[in-house]
Parts: structure tokens; sequence; C-alpha cells
């Protein structure tokens, strides 16, 4: 496999070809997928409508000190519009940048919302905190699930780690694996929902996937990395599951002894994972979900 780390080697020029990056994706295909329903139909106008009617999706980033994350974030907003161009999209986040998720809340007024945290397991922010932000809002606010796990969150790890340049042959697979580096939290539920986005990862890509964490849980990147070069397994690349870039990203990308793909960021995959948490969390509260 051919080392590539830019987030490690070549901070500046990530910079770069991030922003380079969310504004190539978000563009083309506004202009692309705007008359287009996801799953490949042209939208009826009757399918409109009810887009126009439905509540406001409202995208739930965490915030980050590192302006690359709301920039990011704020490309999938605009990726999940060119999707479903009738649907009335906002964005809040629970800290550190604004608009902050209850002035986004406030600012809606009576209009119902269903919020859809940008978050990759069931942890303390989507347990407690964003319900009780929810709570606050002055019309009916439904919490979707978060993002992991789902196929198409493996999907797009799978296409980031491709597009970093894993791409190891069958020979090179006896000795390969991946760390699946994700922020962490100590509640159990948030752990069980990595180790079972890694067991998605390791069934598409054909080796070993460990789940390693930066903070709060265990194991560690290093002490993973470790174990599996102890297993034979030296190869390994650093699969980074965090939605945009930030701290706690670049600390997991500057481990690697090698390859180490971006965060998920505007991939198309994962503006339609945040429309199918939006869908669902409407089925159950008893309403046609607005792709129908």
């Amino acid at each position: 496999m051919t080392a590539s780390n830019p987030l490690r080697d070549e901070p500046a020029r990530h910079l770069d070809t991030t922003a380079h990056l969310m504004n190539g994706i978000s563009s083309p295909l506004a202009d692309r997928l705007r008359p287009v329903h996801p799953g490949g139909r042209r939208r009826t106008a009757p399918a409109a409508a009810r887009d126009a009617a439905a509540p406001v999706l409202v995208l739930v980033a965490h915030g980050s000190r590192d302006p690359r994350a709301f920039d990011t974030v704020r490309a999938l907003a605009d990726l999940v519009r060119a999707l479903r161009p009738s649907l009335r999209v906002r964005l809040g986040h629970i800290e550190l940048n604004e608009p902050l998720l209850p002035d986004t809340l406030a600012a809606l007024g009576a209009a119902p919302a269903v919020l859809v945290p940008l978050l990759l397991g069931r942890g303390h922010h989507v347990k407690r905190d964003i319900p009780e932000m929810a709570a606050t809002a002055s019309a009916r606010a439904r919490v979707a699930a978060p993002l992991g796990p789902h196929p198409l969150l493996v999907e797009t790890l799978h296409a980031r780690l491709t597009e970093a340049g894993w791409r190891p042959d069958a020979a090179a697979r006896g000795t390969s694996a991946v760390v699946l580096a994700a922020a962490g939290s100590r509640d159990p539920d948030s752990a069980a929902d990595t180790r079972r986005t890694a067991r998605l990862l390791a069934g598409r890509l054909g080796v070993p996937v460990v789940p390693a964490y930066a903070s709060a849980a265990t194991p560690t990147v290093a002490t993973a990395l470790r174990a599996l070069a102890a297993r034979g397994r030296p190869d390994v690349a650093v699969a980074s599951c965090f939605t945009a870039p930030g701290r706690f990203a670049t600390q997991c990308a500057a481990q690697a002894p090698g390859i180490a793909s971006a965060p998920l960021g505007a991939h198309e995959a994962m503006g339609r994972l945040v429309l199918h948490r939006y869908d669902q969390a409407r089925a159950r509260a008893g309403t046609r979900p607005a792709s129908a």
C-alpha cells in the first residue's frame, strides 16, 4: 500500500483540499440532483409539495474550533438541500459554533422540526443534550437516530479509504487491517454502535477492522496499532469515523503508520443517510415520509 496521510503530513495542503472537496461536491450535485429523488426517480409535484409542508430538517452538528468543521457541515447541509430541494433544511450546533441549536429552534417559531444528529452513535449528546434542547422548541421537535451504525455510513468510510489510497491486493490482505478511529464516549451504547460499524466495514473490506478512540474509551489508536502488529498485521490504515475535521480527527490521523482517510464530510451517501434518518423519525411519529 502507498503511504498517504494528508492530515498528518501536509496540514496546510489539506485545508485547501478540504475546501475544494466540499465546493466540488456540493455545487455540481446541487445542479445535477436538484430535480431528482435520492432513489433516482424524478420528483413529482405532489412530492415536492409534501416536502414544502413537511417538518423542517435540522442538522445538529457538535461544533468545533477548527474552521474546517463548520465549512464541512455547511457543505453537507447544501448536499441535503440538493438531494431534496423542496425540503426546508437548517443547521444548529450543540456548542462552539453558531447558530447554536436552541437559537435555530427559536428561529423556527411554530414550525415543527426533525433533528438529525450528525453524530455516529448513541452517546450523551444524543440521549440527553439534544432532547433537552429539543424540549425548548415552541413547536414539536422530534429527534432522529444518530447516523451510525448504517450501511450508508460504511459506504462513505469505504469511499474515503479508497480516496486515500487504500487498495490492498489479495496477497496483501493477510498483513493488512484497518483501525476505525472514533471520538469515544463513556456510554456503552456508543461503544456498541462503533463496534457494529467496525464489523460492517470489515465485511465490506475483507480485513480485520478494530475500533479505537480519541478519548473517554479504550483502546486508543496507538494501542490498537500495536495489537494488530503483534497479530502479524503491520499494514494498517486509519479510517476516520468523524463527520468533519477537528482536533480528534487530526490527532488520530497523526498516529497512522501510513494511510489515514479524510473525515466523512459531504459525501453523497452521507446526504442520503441524513434523509433516511429524517424519514425514519417522521414515520415513527405516524406521518408520511417526505420521500413517499
